[in-house]
């Protein structure tokens, strides 16, 4: 438990780092005032200033922050306020008074570090381990004695491309054909050894406990290893295809809750990612790093999302300014963050509660396969 606590906190003051990192290294490259960037978030315990930022240790020690000049709660700020208190010069470096694209670009860099962040760790194993990707190939991994599949002759390393006259891209759909024509004679397209050929085979009605219906066990899962050249290509492509899963599994969620109600499954809060990051530390090195890069592309998927409070949300008032060509008003934006806060930590809590009676309830996070 002690373990999976810490490495929680270190994961996560990680991710949020450098999610951090990269509004403040594009801010001070855009010539922007940053009077703070904090490790931890307070009360303070050390400080040290250099130049113009303080660099801040504070007590709680998960994630940071970047305190921008003339930065408020809604990230607009008031020319006014400022104008009898600062100096013309440092007018010109307060974040609000700076154009929109290069607000909206401080915003975004966050987001942009998550990515490159994850893109760099799947490069990596990519590299050096190789990575387990699911892919459109259904192989035989083993073959039980007496089965049904041994009959005809199957073996470990076959390729099964089609199954009763329609080509399978995955094991469930594999696992749903041969279940549907229990008894019935199908027939199977083999590949083995740079050949295909046709065997017919019948899925038992009667099946033995731990076997399927034809008594063999499938994978669409290779292992993908790449040069060091061509690593970060691959990396950078997984990465595109695990931010679109992600979105479109949040999408689902969502929608799912919307229209029907119930306990939102396939997410988790804080209490399920402290427990997935205590496994994946369990499992070594290469589980941790592929764990941190998916953690990172959730964070940077859920924070771009245009909702308010997150970045995804300041962005949105951004691109309302520049359609409109007039900023929204602080006021009603700073309200417009505090609902979308309260929305968020609402379902936070939600979700808490849900980890919290599985727990309980003894069920896991994996599925048993």
């Amino acid at each position: 438990m002690f373990i999976t606590v810490i490495a929680f906190f270190v994961v996560l003051s990680i991710l949020v780092l450098i999610h951090e990192l990269g509004h403040f290294l594009t801010a001070k490259r855009l010539g922007i005032k940053v009077e703070e960037f904090g490790f931890g978030f307070p009360p303070r315990v050390l400080s040290i200033k250099i130049g113009e930022t303080l660099y801040s240790i504070n007590l709680l020690p998960v994630g940071g922050f970047v305190k921008l000049y003339g930065e408020d709660d809604a990230g607009g700020g008031s020319l006014k306020k400022q104008k009898t208190k600062t100096k013309n010069y440092d007018l010109k470096r307060a974040f609000f008074a700076r154009p929109a694209w290069q607000r909206a670009l401080v915003i975004l860099a966050g987001v942009i570090m998550n990515f490159v962040l994850a893109v760099v760790l799947l490069s990596y194993l990519f590299a050096a381990k190789g990575v387990a990707l699911p892919t459109e190939n259904i192989k035989i991994t083993d073959v039980a004695k007496g089965s049904p599949a041994e009959a005809v002759g199957l073996k470990t390393g076959d390729e099964v491309a089609i199954v009763a006259g329609k080509k399978i891209t995955d094991t469930k759909e594999f696992i749903s054909l041969t279940n549907a024509n229990r008894g019935r004679e199908i027939i199977l397209k083999i590949k083995r050894g740079g050949r295909e050929f046709s065997i017919n085979v019948t899925p038992r009605k009667v099946v033995p406990k731990g076997e399927g219906p034809l008594g063999i066990a499938i994978t669409n899962i290779e292992i993908k290893k790449y040069p060091w050249y061509s690593a970060p290509y691959f990396g950078t492509i997984e990465a595109f295809k695990f931010s679109f899963l992600i979105l479109k599994g949040l999408v689902d969620t969502v929608g799912g809750l919307i229209l029907g109600g119930g306990k939102p499954a396939g997410i988790t809060g804080p209490i399920g990612v402290a427990q997935l990051t205590g496994q994946a530390v369990s499992y070594g090195a290469t589980a941790t790093l592929w764990f941190v890069a998916l953690l990172s592309l959730n964070l940077a998927v859920v924070n771009v999302l245009p909702i308010p409070a997150l970045d995804g949300g300041r962005l949105f008032f951004i691109l309302i300014e520049l359609v409109t060509r007039r900023k929204v008003s602080p006021k009603y934006e700073s309200l417009a963050h505090a609902i979308g806060l309260a929305v968020l930590l609402g379902l936070i809590a939600l979700v808490t509660l849900f980890d919290l009676m599985r727990i309980f309830s003894g069920q896991s996070l994996l599925p048993k396969m």
